[in-house]
C-alpha cells in the first residue's frame, strides 16, 4: 500500500490569494508517495526520507510529543513577531515528525507497535510545486489508511494546513486544498470552484530552488504592500482574464493574462533580475511566462517558472542552465494505491 498525492501549479493569484483574491491552480503529475509499515521497536516511529535527509532517523512517541509542544511555541513566537518562520521547523524530518504526531493524538489513535514510513517523492522542493503540502497529505492518508481510520474530508483538510503553516507561516489553503482534490480550481477565500483542465501548451522551467523559504517570502511581501494596497485587486482582475481563456481554450488570451500577472509579480518584489531577464526573452519569442509559486526577495532563483507555448525554449533554457520539464494537469488527487 502506498498514499500519493499530486504536486501543484499556481496558474495566477500567488501572493494575492493570502489577501482574499482568487487564485488558479492545478494539480499536476508529481507526486509524493508514502508508505507506512509496521517495523521497530514498541512505540518508536522512524522517518526514511531519501528526497530530503540523508538516513533513516528514529523517534520514540513521547519524543515527538515534547517536539510538537516546542513547535507550537515556535509558532506562537513566529506570529508575535519574535521568530523567523525557517526557525519554527528547522529539518526536512522536523515536518513529519510534527504531522505524525499530529494526526495521531489528533485522533487520540492507539499506536502500538513501531512504525516506519517512507517518503518518495519527485516534487521539486522548495520551487513553488507544494510539495509541503503533498508531503504531509500523503503521510496523513497514509497513516489513516495504516490504523484504518475513515478520514474525513474536513478532519484532512484541518491537519494539514496546521502542519502547512509551521512551515509557511500563514499558509491559504490553496496547495492543501489542489493536493486533496486534484483538477483545476478558482480558490478563493477557502472555497474552491473547479475548472476546466488546462488545454493550452504548458512547460516549467526549474531556476533553482530559490534563497528565501515561501514563508518568508509572504512576509516580505506583507510587510511591504499590506493587506489593503490596491495591487491585490489587480492580481484579481488577471484571475477572471485567465479563468475566460482557460474556459475558452484561447492559447493568446491567456499569454497575455500570464504577462500582466508577471509585471504585478515583478511589482511587489518577488521576481528576481536574472528570472525578469529570461521572461523578457520568452516575451520577445512571443510566448508567455511567470513565476508559479511564493517567487523570492533574495538571490536569483525562484523556483519553478510557467512558461505557455506552443514552440518548447529549449535553446533558451540551456543559455540560463535552467532545466525545462513537460507537466500535465493531474485530475486526481490524494489516494491509496
Amino acid at each position: 500500500m502506498k498514499a500519493v498525492a499530486p504536486g501543484k501549479l499556481i496558474l495566477t493569484g500567488e501572493h494575492a490569494v493570502v489577501y482574499g483574491q482568487p487564485a488558479l491552480a492545478m494539480a499536476v503529475n508529481r507526486n509524493a508517495q508514502v508508505w507506512v509499515t509496521m517495523e521497530g521497536a514498541q512505540d518508536t516511529v522512524s522517518f526514511d526520507l531519501p528526497n530530503v535527509s540523508e538516513g533513516r532517523e528514529s523517534f520514540t512517541l513521547r519524543t515527538l510529543r515534547d517536539f510538537h509542544g516546542r513547535v507550537q511555541r515556535n509558532y506562537q513566537e513566529f506570529l508575535a513577531g519574535e521568530l523567523s518562520i525557517r526557525d519554527v521547523l528547522r529539518k526536512p524530518v522536523d515536518l513529519f515528525q510534527y504531522a505524525f504526531v499530529t494526526v495521531l493524538d489528533g485522533l487520540h489513535l492507539k499506536m502500538g507497535g513501531g512504525v516506519n514510513v517512507r517518503l518518495s517523492s519527485n516534487i521539486p522542493m522548495g520551487c513553488g510545486m507544494g510539495s509541503s503540502a503533498a508531503t504531509i497529505l500523503s503521510v496523513l492518508r497514509g497513516l489513516g489508511h495504516y490504523y484504518r481510520v475513515d478520514f474525513r474530508p474536513d478532519w484532512v483538510a484541518r491537519y494539514s494546513l496546521e502542519v502547512e503553516n509551521m512551515q509557511h507561516g500563514r499558509a491559504s489553503g490553496l496547495d492543501t486544498y489542489v493536493s486533496m482534490h486534484g483538477g483545476c480550481v478558482r480558490f478563493q477565500g477557502g472555497e474552491a470552484q473547479e475548472l476546466p483542465l488546462p488545454r493550452v501548451p504548458l512547460y516549467i522551467v526549474n531556476t533553482g530552488a530559490p534563497v528565501s523559504t515561501t514563508g518568508e517570502a509572504v512576509a516580505s511581501v506583507a510587510r511591504r504592500m499590506g493587506a489593503k494596497h490596491p495591487v491585490w485587486e489587480l492580481f484579481g482582475g488577471v484571475a477572471g482574464q485567465m479563468q475566460t481563456a482557460l474556459e475558452q481554450d484561447d492559447l493568446r488570451a491567456f499569454q497575455r493574462a500570464m504577462r500582466e500577472n508577471h509585471r504585478l509579480l515583478q511589482r511587489i518584489g518577488v521576481v528576481p533580475g536574472r528570472v525578469g531577464d529570461f521572461v523578457a526573452e520568452v516575451e520577445a519569442a512571443g510566448a508567455a511566462a511567470k513565476i508559479c509559486g511564493a517567487g523570492a526577495v533574495a538571490g536569483d532563483a525562484a523556483g519553478m517558472v510557467l512558461v505557455a507555448t506552443d514552440v518548447a525554449p529549449t535553446e533558451l533554457c540551456a543559455r540560463y542552465g535552467y532545466e525545462l520539464m513537460t507537466v500535465r494537469p493531474d485530475p486526481l488527487g490524494v489516494r491509496v494505491v
